[in-house]
């Protein structure tokens, strides 16, 4: 599987390092989030590389929800355990829980269908920002804290009408952004394409930190200084 070199087994643990998880936010999901690099003093390992090892491991099934509940940091010894409900817990060894995932419907563990599948949603996370987020912010009047970037998952779901779905693609229909206080709630709806027709409903919700008055002059510096780190990264 092409995510074998983003994580080892060790005693029927999972552990993530930090080059690891950020290797796979730039080169998979293309994403620069400085929180995922590895010496970032509050790291995370991405959602979208938790969201990839569940599905290796358990198939892509035709209705999935996917609720962030702690951030991970490196070398946690993680545990994915499945209930009688068909549940998914990605959690420590002291029973922290950091995802939930609740399924339902046909499931498919054909190698190509999942990691197609995999790359198309994971790809989705390179686009947020600056291309999706900036002009939703703008619209709204409204920012995340520049010095400190926040833009983390909350959760994600799927919704498929068939599973075999050849060259996958997310097409963007709606965005919303809700504030409340510091904190803003958006949501990204896009539809699963396959061979130029709908198969499938994708939405993400994403929280950013720090809300604050947009300010062209702060996003134009934070967007340049992420067009470094994505050219430093890609080696460009």
């Amino acid at each position: 599987m092409f995510l074998d070199r983003f994580y080892s087994v060790r005693d029927k643990h999972i552990f993530i390092t930090a080059p690891q998880a950020s290797l796979f936010a730039k080169e998979v999901a293309g994403d620069f989030n400085p929180i995922h690099d590895p010496d970032a003093r509050r790291f995370c390992v991405p959602g979208d590389l938790l969201f990839a090892i569940v599905l290796s491991r358990f198939g892509l099934s035709s209705n999935m929800t996917f609720k962030f509940l702690n951030l991970l940091g490196a070398e946690v010894p993680l545990e994915f355990r499945e209930s009688d409900d068909g549940t998914i817990e990605v959690c420590d060894e002291a029973g922290k829980v950091y995802l939930e995932v609740n399924r339902s419907g046909d499931r498919t563990f054909d190698k190509t269908i999942v990691e197609e599948f995999i790359r198309c949603y994971v790809s989705t996370s390179g686009k947020n920002f600056p291309h999706t987020l900036i002009p939703l912010m703008e619209s709204h009047g409204v920012m995340f804290n520049p010095d400190r970037p926040m833009v983390m998952y909350q959760s994600m779901s799927l919704s498929l009408s068939q599973l075999e779905t050849p060259s996958p693609e997310l097409e963007l229909n709606k965005t919303d952004l809700e504030a409340v206080g510091k904190r803003g709630n958006v949501t990204l709806d896009y539809h699963l394409m396959s061979g130029g027709k709908p198969v499938g409903d994708v939405s993400k919700r994403i929280m950013l930190g720090g809300l604050r008055e947009y300010c062209p002059k702060a996003i134009a510096a934070v967007t340049e200084e992420f067009y470094r780190l994505k050219a430093k990264g890609t080696g460009a």
